[in-house]
């Protein structure tokens, strides 16, 4: 018997989170002879189109109402959008969706959400306790208003029990990819991810972005040290020394991170380092005591636990995953 996906549908919904995962769970049948495979149909308060947030109309397969009495394997719940006129971002939680997710939720094996469709899970109460991930951009206010939830904003997805939120729009094929893992295992996933073009098929730990890229309001004086210690990350970079580099002193340089940074100097320094790391294992075939030394963090073993601390993987599973080789010389 097909695992039934439904997709929820409602007004300005991101249109990828509706259409990637079923993109994803099609290509299932056709990589594997797994006699359960999946049936995914969209559901929404009517079966009238849907004005999705790109302006294409989408048509439910079915109503929530349809659904009463089909034992659902997994539920999608998308995330949707409103910008005001200073370009903040709201998500859009309609309490006649939440409740409609509250009784689907029922009878559903596991639930799931993509970017900002986590407030709309926070909402019908079916995050307290755990932890979970949404779009980096509304994750402060999915802390505020829900702090029952443990919002990490970090990773591109999250399990906690029967429950998995995803982070930005693209995550949706990496968290639909990692459901199939999760049903038929690791090698359907990847052939799946083959098929998709998708050459990087990212574990949950994997960050939303890049640590140096990230876009953060920060003083003038953290911001040269945020350069500086990119500049050095050979260095020990103690508290100490990033202190005599800013001219202040050790708890006040931790008070500045704290407010402005939200990470102690230390965990802000290793994060740059992962980073570092991380490219190496991508870009390069050197040895992992070369690059932790080349990236400050001294030895293998503290190279391999920040990897497990900050990224659940190791460095040698990270490297099998995302190494990108070289195109070959022109001849």
């Amino acid at each position: 018997m097909d695992r039934l996906i439904v997709i929820v549908l409602f007004d300005r919904v991101d249109l990828l989170d509706v259409t990637g995962p079923p993109e994803v769970f099609s290509l299932a049948r056709r990589v594997t002879d797994d006699a359960a495979s999946y049936e995914v149909v969209l559901a929404a308060a009517t079966t009238d189109p849907v004005t999705t947030g790109a302006g294409v109309r989408v048509l439910p397969d079915v109503t929530f109402e349809q659904l009463s009495r089909r034992a659902i394997d997994t539920l999608i719940v998308p995330g949707a959008v409103d910008v005001d006129t200073d370009r903040r971002v709201q998500p859009v939680v309609d309490p006649e969706i939440v409740a409609a997710v509250d009784r689907l939720a029922r009878r559903t094996r596991r639930v799931t959400s993509v970017c900002v469709g986590a407030h709309v899970l926070a909402a019908a109460g079916l995050l307290d306790g755990k932890r979970a991930t949404t779009h980096w951009s509304t994750a402060a206010q999915l802390a505020a208003d829900h702090p029952a939830v443990e919002v990490d904003a970090d990773p591109i997805f999250i399990r906690d029990g029967d429950v998995w939120t995803g982070a930005g729009i693209s995550s949706c094929l990496d968290l639909s990819l990692a459901l199939i893992a999760d049903d038929l295992g690791e090698g359907v996933a990847l052939r799946v991810a083959r098929q998709l073009v998708m050459y990087l098929k990212r574990p949950s730990g994997q960050s939303q972005f890049s640590v140096p890229l990230e876009q953060i309001a920060t003083t003038r004086r953290i911001e040269e040290l945020r350069h500086y210690i990119l500049r050095n990350l050979q260095k020990p970079l103690t508290v100490g020394e990033l202190a005599a580099e800013a001219h202040v002193g050790d708890r006040q340089l931790t008070r500045l991170f704290k407010t402005e940074l939200g990470v102690t100097p230390h965990a802000y320094v290793e994060s740059l380092r992962v980073e570092a790391a991380r490219n190496r294992l991508e870009t390069t075939d050197d040895t992992l005591d070369r690059i932790a030394g080349a990236c400050g963090l001294g030895t293998v073993d503290t190279l391999v636990r920040a990897f497990r601390r900050r990224l659940d993987t190791t460095p040698a599973e990270y490297r099998r995953r995302f190494r990108t080789r070289p195109a070959d010389p022109v001849t």
